[in-house]
């Protein structure tokens, strides 16, 4: 059996339409309808002409797919395909911080789960966090979940942002470090260096640019050599997108567990038996449709 000509076939038969993120496997990336970051994919899912959603990425994305088509059947091919970052945002941790800060708007970020965004004012992506915050009219923010995201909306808007939780971040991203930024400049002297706002300080001060993974698509074709400090796997966006230029993971040991988690097999089987079906409580989902939807608004 042809894995991908049957899932051509399915998609098909049954109007469905496959959302992938940039992480995902080259294989998986192939075949999607629509490639982007959460915010790209955020859009699309808005204004989706299919009855089915297979969202190739991980489960906060999913969940958010489904709150913005309420009647549309969002399929999350493997359960297995989670966030771990997005799982440490408790709704304690909001709660507290709005004991302190009573008057401080909420701001998440789009790596979080359902119930958390039910208790947001507004979320953001890495791709439009500093855009959004700096439209806020509030000078002290609570941010959640990634820390290193959460400096670098400071360091460009001014604002008090206040982290939640403490140490919340990507164990992705974190790999990085001060050292391979200098062992990367070496080895590729003629490349510049693209870093994904949720690296750490330190290394976010020594790139040449730092942009989500939908900014480094549009802004690649600035130079030919990039260092890319994000999930391995945007490099093979990157060199489909710009097959003249080059482009250089920082590591080769940083991918996502739970894009990986997510196979053609998984896609198949999910559009095969319509498994697994994403639903959100309606309660929720309306309070979370309005903070995404408000972070649409301000992103225009």
């Amino acid at each position: 059996m042809n894995l991908v000509e049957e899932i051509m076939r399915l998609k098909e038969e049954k109007n469905a339409i496959i959302l992938a993120h940039n992480y995902q496997l080259p294989e998986i990336q192939d075949i999607a309808d629509f490639l982007g970051d959460s915010l790209e994919l955020a859009r699309k899912a808005v204004n989706v002409d299919a009855d089915i959603i297979v969202f190739a990425g991980v489960d906060f994305m999913a969940e958010t797919a489904k709150i913005l088509n309420p009647t549309k059947k969002v399929l999350l091919p493997t359960r297995r395909a989670t966030c771990a970052m997005a799982n440490m945002l408790k709704v304690e941790h909001i709660l507290e911080a709005k004991k302190k800060y009573p008057d401080a708007p909420v701001v998440l970020y789009v790596n979080t789960t359902a119930e958390t965004k039910a208790y947001a004012d507004v979320i953001v992506t890495s791709a439009n966090a500093a855009k959004i915050i700096a439209k806020l009219d509030a000078d002290t923010i609570i941010f959640g979940p990634d820390n290193n995201l959460a400096y670098y909306v400071a360091e460009r808007t001014g604002k008090n942002i206040i982290p939640i939780p403490e140490g919340g971040h990507c164990y992705v991203h974190k790999k990085f470090t001060p050292e391979d930024v200098e062992r990367v400049k070496k080895l590729y002297p003629n490349a510049k260096l693209m870093v994904h706002p949720e690296c750490i300080p330190k290394v976010q001060r020594r790139a040449d640019l730092i942009v989500s993974t939908g900014g480094m698509v549009k802004n690649a074709c600035q130079h030919d050599e990039w260092v890319v400090f994000t999930e391995k796997e945007m490099c093979y966006r990157l060199q489909k997108v710009y097959p003249g230029k080059r482009f250089y993971p920082a590591r080769e040991d940083t991918f996502c567990i739970g894009m990986k988690a997510v196979t053609l097999e998984h896609i198949y089987e999910s559009l095969r038996d319509e498994k697994y079906e994403i639903t959100v409580p309606e309660e929720i989902a309306e309070r979370a449709r309005r903070a995404i939807e408000r972070m649409l608004e301000l992103s225009d």
